[in-house]
């Protein structure tokens, strides 16, 4: 195992905490990483929670195997085309509980929350595809559009980030959010945040450097 070895463990930590986290249960799930015209990707078949990085597989950007001894996820396609067209450095497929409910019932999740404005504001659902095809790959890159996850219909979710384990800290915002937002639905109608209040949160977040630490003796 010589072809992208740090890739690889990336790809194995990722798609374990994922299983800890409870995102992924058994083999349903995927995860890669890219390196250049390289990815990193999760065999097809193979259960995350005990991932080992001999058994992650390396393919170039048209689908074609490199190395490892497995073939690479069902799902292939649909993280390489996230990697054609948006150009991410990692990727992380999950059927997360409830963000796969939200995806049961809703065209979209609300911005109910400041913090889903790191995913890009609204979540999309992608209409439903049968796993594995390019037109599973297709709605859901449509819905990605601006966005750093989506829902997928009646599936599950997915989210991209500069690497793996970025993609694993938006799919935990992601599923955060589909929580926040059931718990919300339960008690009332979740008010969302219109386009002024999430541009005030923008503005706010970038004078205040907002999600950096900084010494405390900055301001004196």
């Amino acid at each position: 195992m010589n072809t992208l070895q740090r890739q690889r463990k990336d790809v194995a930590d990722a798609a374990r905490r994922l299983a800890a986290a409870g995102l992924v249960i058994g083999s349903a799930g995927n995860v890669s990483e890219r390196d250049g015209d390289l990815v990193a990707i999760t065999p097809t078949g193979a259960h995350l929670s005990d991932l080992d990085p001999a058994q992650v597989a390396v393919v170039d950007l048209d689908g074609r195997h490199v190395d490892g001894e497995l073939a690479a996820t069902s799902e292939l396609s649909l993280h390489l085309g996230v990697y054609r067209r948006y150009g991410a450095g990692g990727v992380a497929h999950t059927h997360a509980p409830m963000a796969t409910a939200v995806s049961c019932v809703m065209d979209e999740l609300p911005c109910i929350h400041y913090q889903l404005l790191l995913l890009g504001g609204s979540v999309r659902t992608a209409p439903y595809r049968t796993f594995g095809t390019p037109e599973l790959a297709a709605v859901t890159l449509d819905a990605l559009e601006g966005r750093a996850a989506a829902l997928m219909a009646n599936h599950g979710a997915i989210a991209l980030g500069q690497d793996a384990a970025a993609a694993v800290e938006q799919s935990l915002l992601l599923e955060w959010g589909c929580e926040l937002y059931w718990r919300a639905a339960t008690l009332g109608s979740p008010r969302v945040l219109d386009a002024e209040e999430q541009q005030a949160v923008v503005q706010a977040a970038v004078a205040r450097n907002y999600g950096t630490t900084r010494s405390a003796h900055d301001d004196a």
